[in-house]
């Protein structure tokens, strides 16, 4: 069965499948338990989403979601503000603040350069990074990028563009398999490997 054959029932099998790692089995066990599920806890879901979507907004100094200005992690005086670790997305961060071997700063570019999607440097937050590394002492930079050819390319890319400045350029050293995402790995590999990182 494709769809239930309820105009209201298949508009929430077909937005649930929009969801990331949601197939249609996955959505139609989904529609069919918010649909048995009690008016009060439907009522928490919806609102939960909507406040999500009013009251969390991205950081301005490195992209990351926050309430505030600055997120939690921007804001803290505890963190080493001499380091950042430059990541693809915003799941990458805590998949790196599991490890507990980092204390630095992070640095969101909100994706990677893929010129066959159309993505190209202009479309992420990279001009961003230069300046933050221009203007606010960054000795380190740890490129923590997910190891696919387009995260290669843009370390590559990301390389060239600081190849002028004062700061050392690290990335995450094996441990870390080509072709995996830093969220689904576990907390001890990510710590290998940010131990272990190496110079670029």
């Amino acid at each position: 069965m494709d769809s239930f054959g309820i105009d209201a029932l298949d508009q929430l099998l077909n937005n649930l499948m929009k969801l990331p790692g949601i197939g249609r089995k996955t959505a139609q066990r989904l529609a069919v338990f918010i649909l048995k599920s009690g008016s009060e806890y439907t009522s928490r879901l919806s609102a939960s989403i909507n406040d999500v979507k009013q009251q969390i907004r991205f950081c301005s100094q490195c992209f990351n979601i926050s309430e505030e200005e600055l997120c939690r992690i921007c804001s803290d005086s505890r963190r080493d503000r001499s380091r950042l670790c430059v990541v693809e997305d915003i799941v990458d961060i805590m998949a790196v603040e599991s490890s507990h071997e980092y204390n630095g700063l992070y640095h969101v570019t909100g994706g990677v350069i893929s010129p066959l999607q159309g993505i190209m440097p202009d479309d992420l937050h990279i001009k961003d990074l230069a300046a933050r590394v221009e203007n606010n002492g960054i000795k380190e930079i740890l490129l923590a990028l997910n190891p696919s050819t387009e995260g290669e390319a843009t370390m590559i890319y990301i390389a060239k563009m600081l190849n002028d400045k004062d700061v050392r350029l690290t990335r995450i050293a094996s441990g870390v398999p080509m072709g995996s995402h830093l969220e689904f790995l576990d907390s001890a590999t990510i710590g290998r490997a940010i131990s272990a990182r190496q110079d670029l």
